[in-house]
């Protein structure tokens, strides 16, 4: 069985009220709700939330919620709760609660991912980066993989570096990946993770994926040519309403 998990939290620093936020006349959450639905790969979907407005919110569309504690320090801690309440889950999926128009593909896709490199026991995906201003954006963040050996490194920086060529060309010569934030976990796996204590890249870079790979987890890349458009402040769910 493969669980899709939608952390969604109320009181986002730069945005609160983020999930319930309206987007075309369906609210973010749902948003993102209704296109997990639509992967095939997925058996049941699930809205983690530490907020009744949000959980009231969600029963009212008919979707399904848990309510869960209001300390976790990332989605990923949110989702190992719930995911404590679905032993018979094999995977896990956790599916970012602002990437309102991901596509039913790329959760597809992961889940792929993550069935296809079961000794890696994480997946994620990555897209191409095309331009020297995405590559050089700290809030995009790089990874550098391989086929074998799975995601490598993350940063903020770009990765790797170029030599002898101007930063400005260096999408001409080499092929750059930018981070897409989802993950799939077997179970077990997203279990354990919880139970990390944080490491000196992950304190650094601030990306907690860091402390997986710190800790000897290995993480399958999957390779997506599809745009996310993930909202983080109000002034993201401008330009979408702009478009």
């Amino acid at each position: 069985m493969i669980l899709a998990i939608i952390p969604a939290r109320y009181a986002s620093t730069r945005f609160p009220g983020k999930p319930l936020v309206d987007i075309g006349g369906k609210t973010m959450i749902q948003r993102v709700y209704d296109q997990v639905c639509l992967a095939g790969k997925v058996d049941r979907v699930v809205v983690a939330t530490d907020d009744e407005r949000i959980a009231t919110h969600v029963r009212a569309f008919g979707g399904e919620v848990l309510m869960t504690r209001a300390e976790h320090p990332s989605g990923t801690d949110r989702c190992a709760e719930v995911a404590l309440q679905f032993p018979e889950a094999e995977w896990v999926l956790n599916v970012q609660g602002d990437e309102p128009f991901i596509q039913p593909q790329q959760i597809d896709l992961l889940a792929e991912t993550l069935v296809r490199h079961p000794r890696h026991r994480i997946a994620t995906l990555a897209k191409p980066v095309t331009n020297a201003e995405d590559l050089a954006n700290p809030n995009l963040v790089k990874v550098v993989f391989s086929e074998t050996a799975g995601a490598i490194y993350f940063s903020r920086h770009p990765i790797p570096f170029v030599r002898g060529i101007e930063p400005a060309e260096w999408c001409a010569h080499h092929t750059f990946y930018r981070h897409i934030g989802l993950y799939g976990f077997e179970r077990e796996t997203l279990l354990a993770l919880a139970a990390l204590t944080p490491a000196p890249l992950e304190r650094a870079e601030s990306l907690e994926q860091l402390r997986w790979l710190e800790h000897g987890y290995g993480i399958a890349v999957g390779i997506t040519e599809m745009e996310t458009l993930g909202i983080d402040t109000p002034e993201d769910l401008l330009k979408i309403n702009n478009l």
